[in-house]
């Protein structure tokens, strides 16, 4: 197993994401327990000494299962992280109840890393208001020693996490980002770690294969890898990626089978960084993948001077390249639900103004009547 130098402590750079342990019959909420359990032994027995869960996972249900299982360890032997649901806005006032009860839930009496989680477009204004107390009291609960290290995921654009950053950036210690090679342009992961990089946060990396879609490649794509690297299998492609990025420290994987355990492990047994060659060659096929169901904008901005709706047509379809690619998910939907009604795509009236001035000649009343059918209106 890597291990990376996190202030003092020695983090396996694998860190086990309890998001996605194996269920009951396909439901999320019915965690197969005994199987959860057989899977995270064999992850402690290879080094692995970083479990990731939260308030959310599989309907609440993920700690209060993690408490049970890493019962059985000494609690030196692991470093535990959760979060504070701020993707739920009805929980913001509730910061001291509901960390009560996760100490509860997970059998312990401290967080070796606490994140305030999710931020993004939908909560980023009441993190930031005093009146629900968030930071004043985890920073409290840090200085009684119930949290070792503080720090935030995100899923916001460069703005919002610059907002945040601005207002609790000097006490935040690490950063969990969506971070993979397919993300890397297409939803600005490269600015992000810029970003923190500003700010000397180190990188937690979550969803390095973005769910699973980046541990199979189509067999032209494949083939264009494993001429590079034929002993290499694809999913390891991924973590090869991430592990070329300098300032990330952690990589968490939702391991549910005991394959997938067993290949990451594999995986990271030892570190090879891309070339810079192997670099451009992923990234190219980054780029054709998205390419194939996205819109070509270039956010010139031609089109913003011509609507009568004053819609901000590049944010739009950027979010329609994301909802398209990805198939649906939640990324688009909590963006959308921020912007007033008059500024959805729903509101374009497809005058095809927009269309005139468009130098990449892109269909956008189509492309935001799409989206908005994809929304649901």
């Amino acid at each position: 197993m890597i291990y990376k130098q996190f202030q003092d402590v020695r983090l396996s750079a694998l860190g086990f994401g309890c998001m996605r342990l194996p269920t009951v019959d396909g439901n999320d909420s019915n965690v197969d327990e005994t199987e959860a359990a057989r899977l995270i032994a064999r992850a402690m027995e290879g080094g692995v000494n970083y479990y990731d869960t939260a308030w959310g996972y599989h309907g609440g249900n993920s700690e209060l299962v993690m408490g049970r299982i890493l019962k059985a360890y000494p609690r030196d032997s692991f470093f535990l992280a959760t979060k504070f649901p701020g993707y739920d806005l009805s929980n913001m006032n509730k910061v001291e109840e509901i960390f009560d009860m996760q100490l509860e839930k997970l059998q312990v009496d401290y967080f070796d890393f606490y994140l305030f989680h999710n931020v993004c477009e939908m909560n980023i204004d009441a993190y930031l208001d005093p009146k629900n107390h968030i930071y004043d009291s985890l920073m409290a609960r840090k200085k009684a020693g119930q949290i070792r290290h503080l720090g935030f995921s995100a899923h916001g654009n460069l703005d919002t996490m610059r907002r945040f950053l601005e207002a609790y950036g000097r006490d935040m210690e690490f950063c969990q980002i969506q971070l993979n090679w397919l993300d890397w342009g297409f939803q600005d992961a490269r600015g992000k770690v810029e970003l923190l990089n500003e700010w000397n946060i180190p990188v937690w990396v979550m969803e390095p294969l973005r769910g699973g879609k980046l541990a199979k490649l189509s067999d032209e794509y494949a083939a264009k890898l494993q001429e590079l690297r034929p002993n290499e299998n694809i999913p390891a492609w991924a973590f090869r990626f991430v592990q070329s990025v300098p300032t990330v420290t952690m990589v968490l994987s939702g391991m549910s089978t005991m394959d997938q355990v067993e290949g990451n492990l594999n995986t990271f047994s030892e570190e090879k960084p891309l070339s810079e060659e192997e670099r451009r060659t992923l990234l190219a096929v980054a780029d054709s993948m998205t390419g194939r169901t996205s819109v070509p904008c270039t956010a010139c901005r031609y089109c913003t001077t011509h609507c009568p709706q004053g819609l901000d047509i590049p944010m739009l379809l950027e979010l329609y390249n994301e909802h398209s690619f990805t198939g649906g998910g939640f990324i688009a939907p909590m963006r959308i639900a921020q912007l007033p009604a008059e500024k959805r795509p729903s509101a374009c009236v497809g005058c095809r103004s927009c269309e005139a001035v468009c130098p990449q000649q892109i269909k956008i009343s189509e492309a935001l009547a799409d989206f908005a059918a994809r929304l649901g209106g």
